[in-house]
């Protein structure tokens, strides 16, 4: 059947304020970093320093996390793996949104397959999309079980957790690597902030 709902909309992108302007006006280079990990391995803790450390020094950012997106936009979702594929295509459009808006994203999502990662690559746009693996082993992430789902996936009560009876395929080029077991977090931290400043710096 022919879809006469593509042939109704016609955006108006090129008609906006464009990116460029916005990037002038906040005086940065927008980029998405995108932290991937095992959970509990110190994504969102490093990516919410990292935002504070950006705003003080004058930089416009906004964090996603996969809890608070989970309890808004996606709330729908599960975590299936086409309902894990579907989260992080919306939130790539979402990203990308606030990418032409001149803002920098910090995305903190398990995101534990290559293909959907590279999907959100795809959308958002290889020079913008900056995937940062935080590479702490699923040892002492479980160890330190922030968040008790460990525990509740060993005891079955929570299925296809990563790590532990889904997959995780780690990055195999990552624009940066930080495994905060073996780094202190003032160390995870300076690491992850001298990168992000070397993308966003407007000159």
């Amino acid at each position: 059947m022919e879809n006469k709902t593509v042939e109704n909309i016609h955006p108006t992108f090129d008609k906006l304020v464009q990116r460029s302007e916005k990037e002038s006006r906040l005086q940065q280079h927008a980029k998405v970093f995108w932290f991937t990990g095992f959970s509990g391995s110190g994504k969102t803790t490093l990516a919410v320093a990292l935002e504070r450390k950006l705003f003080e020094a004058g930089y416009l950012t906004q964090v996603l996390d996969g809890d608070n997106i989970r309890t808004g936009l996606n709330n729908n979702l599960g975590f299936s793996k086409d309902d894990r594929a579907e989260n992080i295509r919306r939130i790539a459009e979402a990203s990308k949104l606030l990418l032409n808006c001149g803002i920098i994203t910090l995305n903190c999502f398990v995101s534990p397959m290559i293909e959907m990662r590279d999907q959100a690559k795809a959308i958002i746009g290889g020079t913008d999309f900056l995937e940062i693996y935080i590479s702490t082993s699923l040892e002492i992430c479980e160890e330190r079980d922030v968040k008790g789902l460990y525990k509740k996936a060993r005891a079955g009560e929570i299925k296809d957790f990563t790590g532990i009876d889904a997959p995780f395929e780690a990055p195999k080029n990552p624009a940066l690597e930080i495994n905060t077991g073996e780094l202190s977090f003032e160390e995870s931290l300076d690491k992850l902030y001298n990168f992000a400043i070397s993308k966003i710096k407007y000159s």
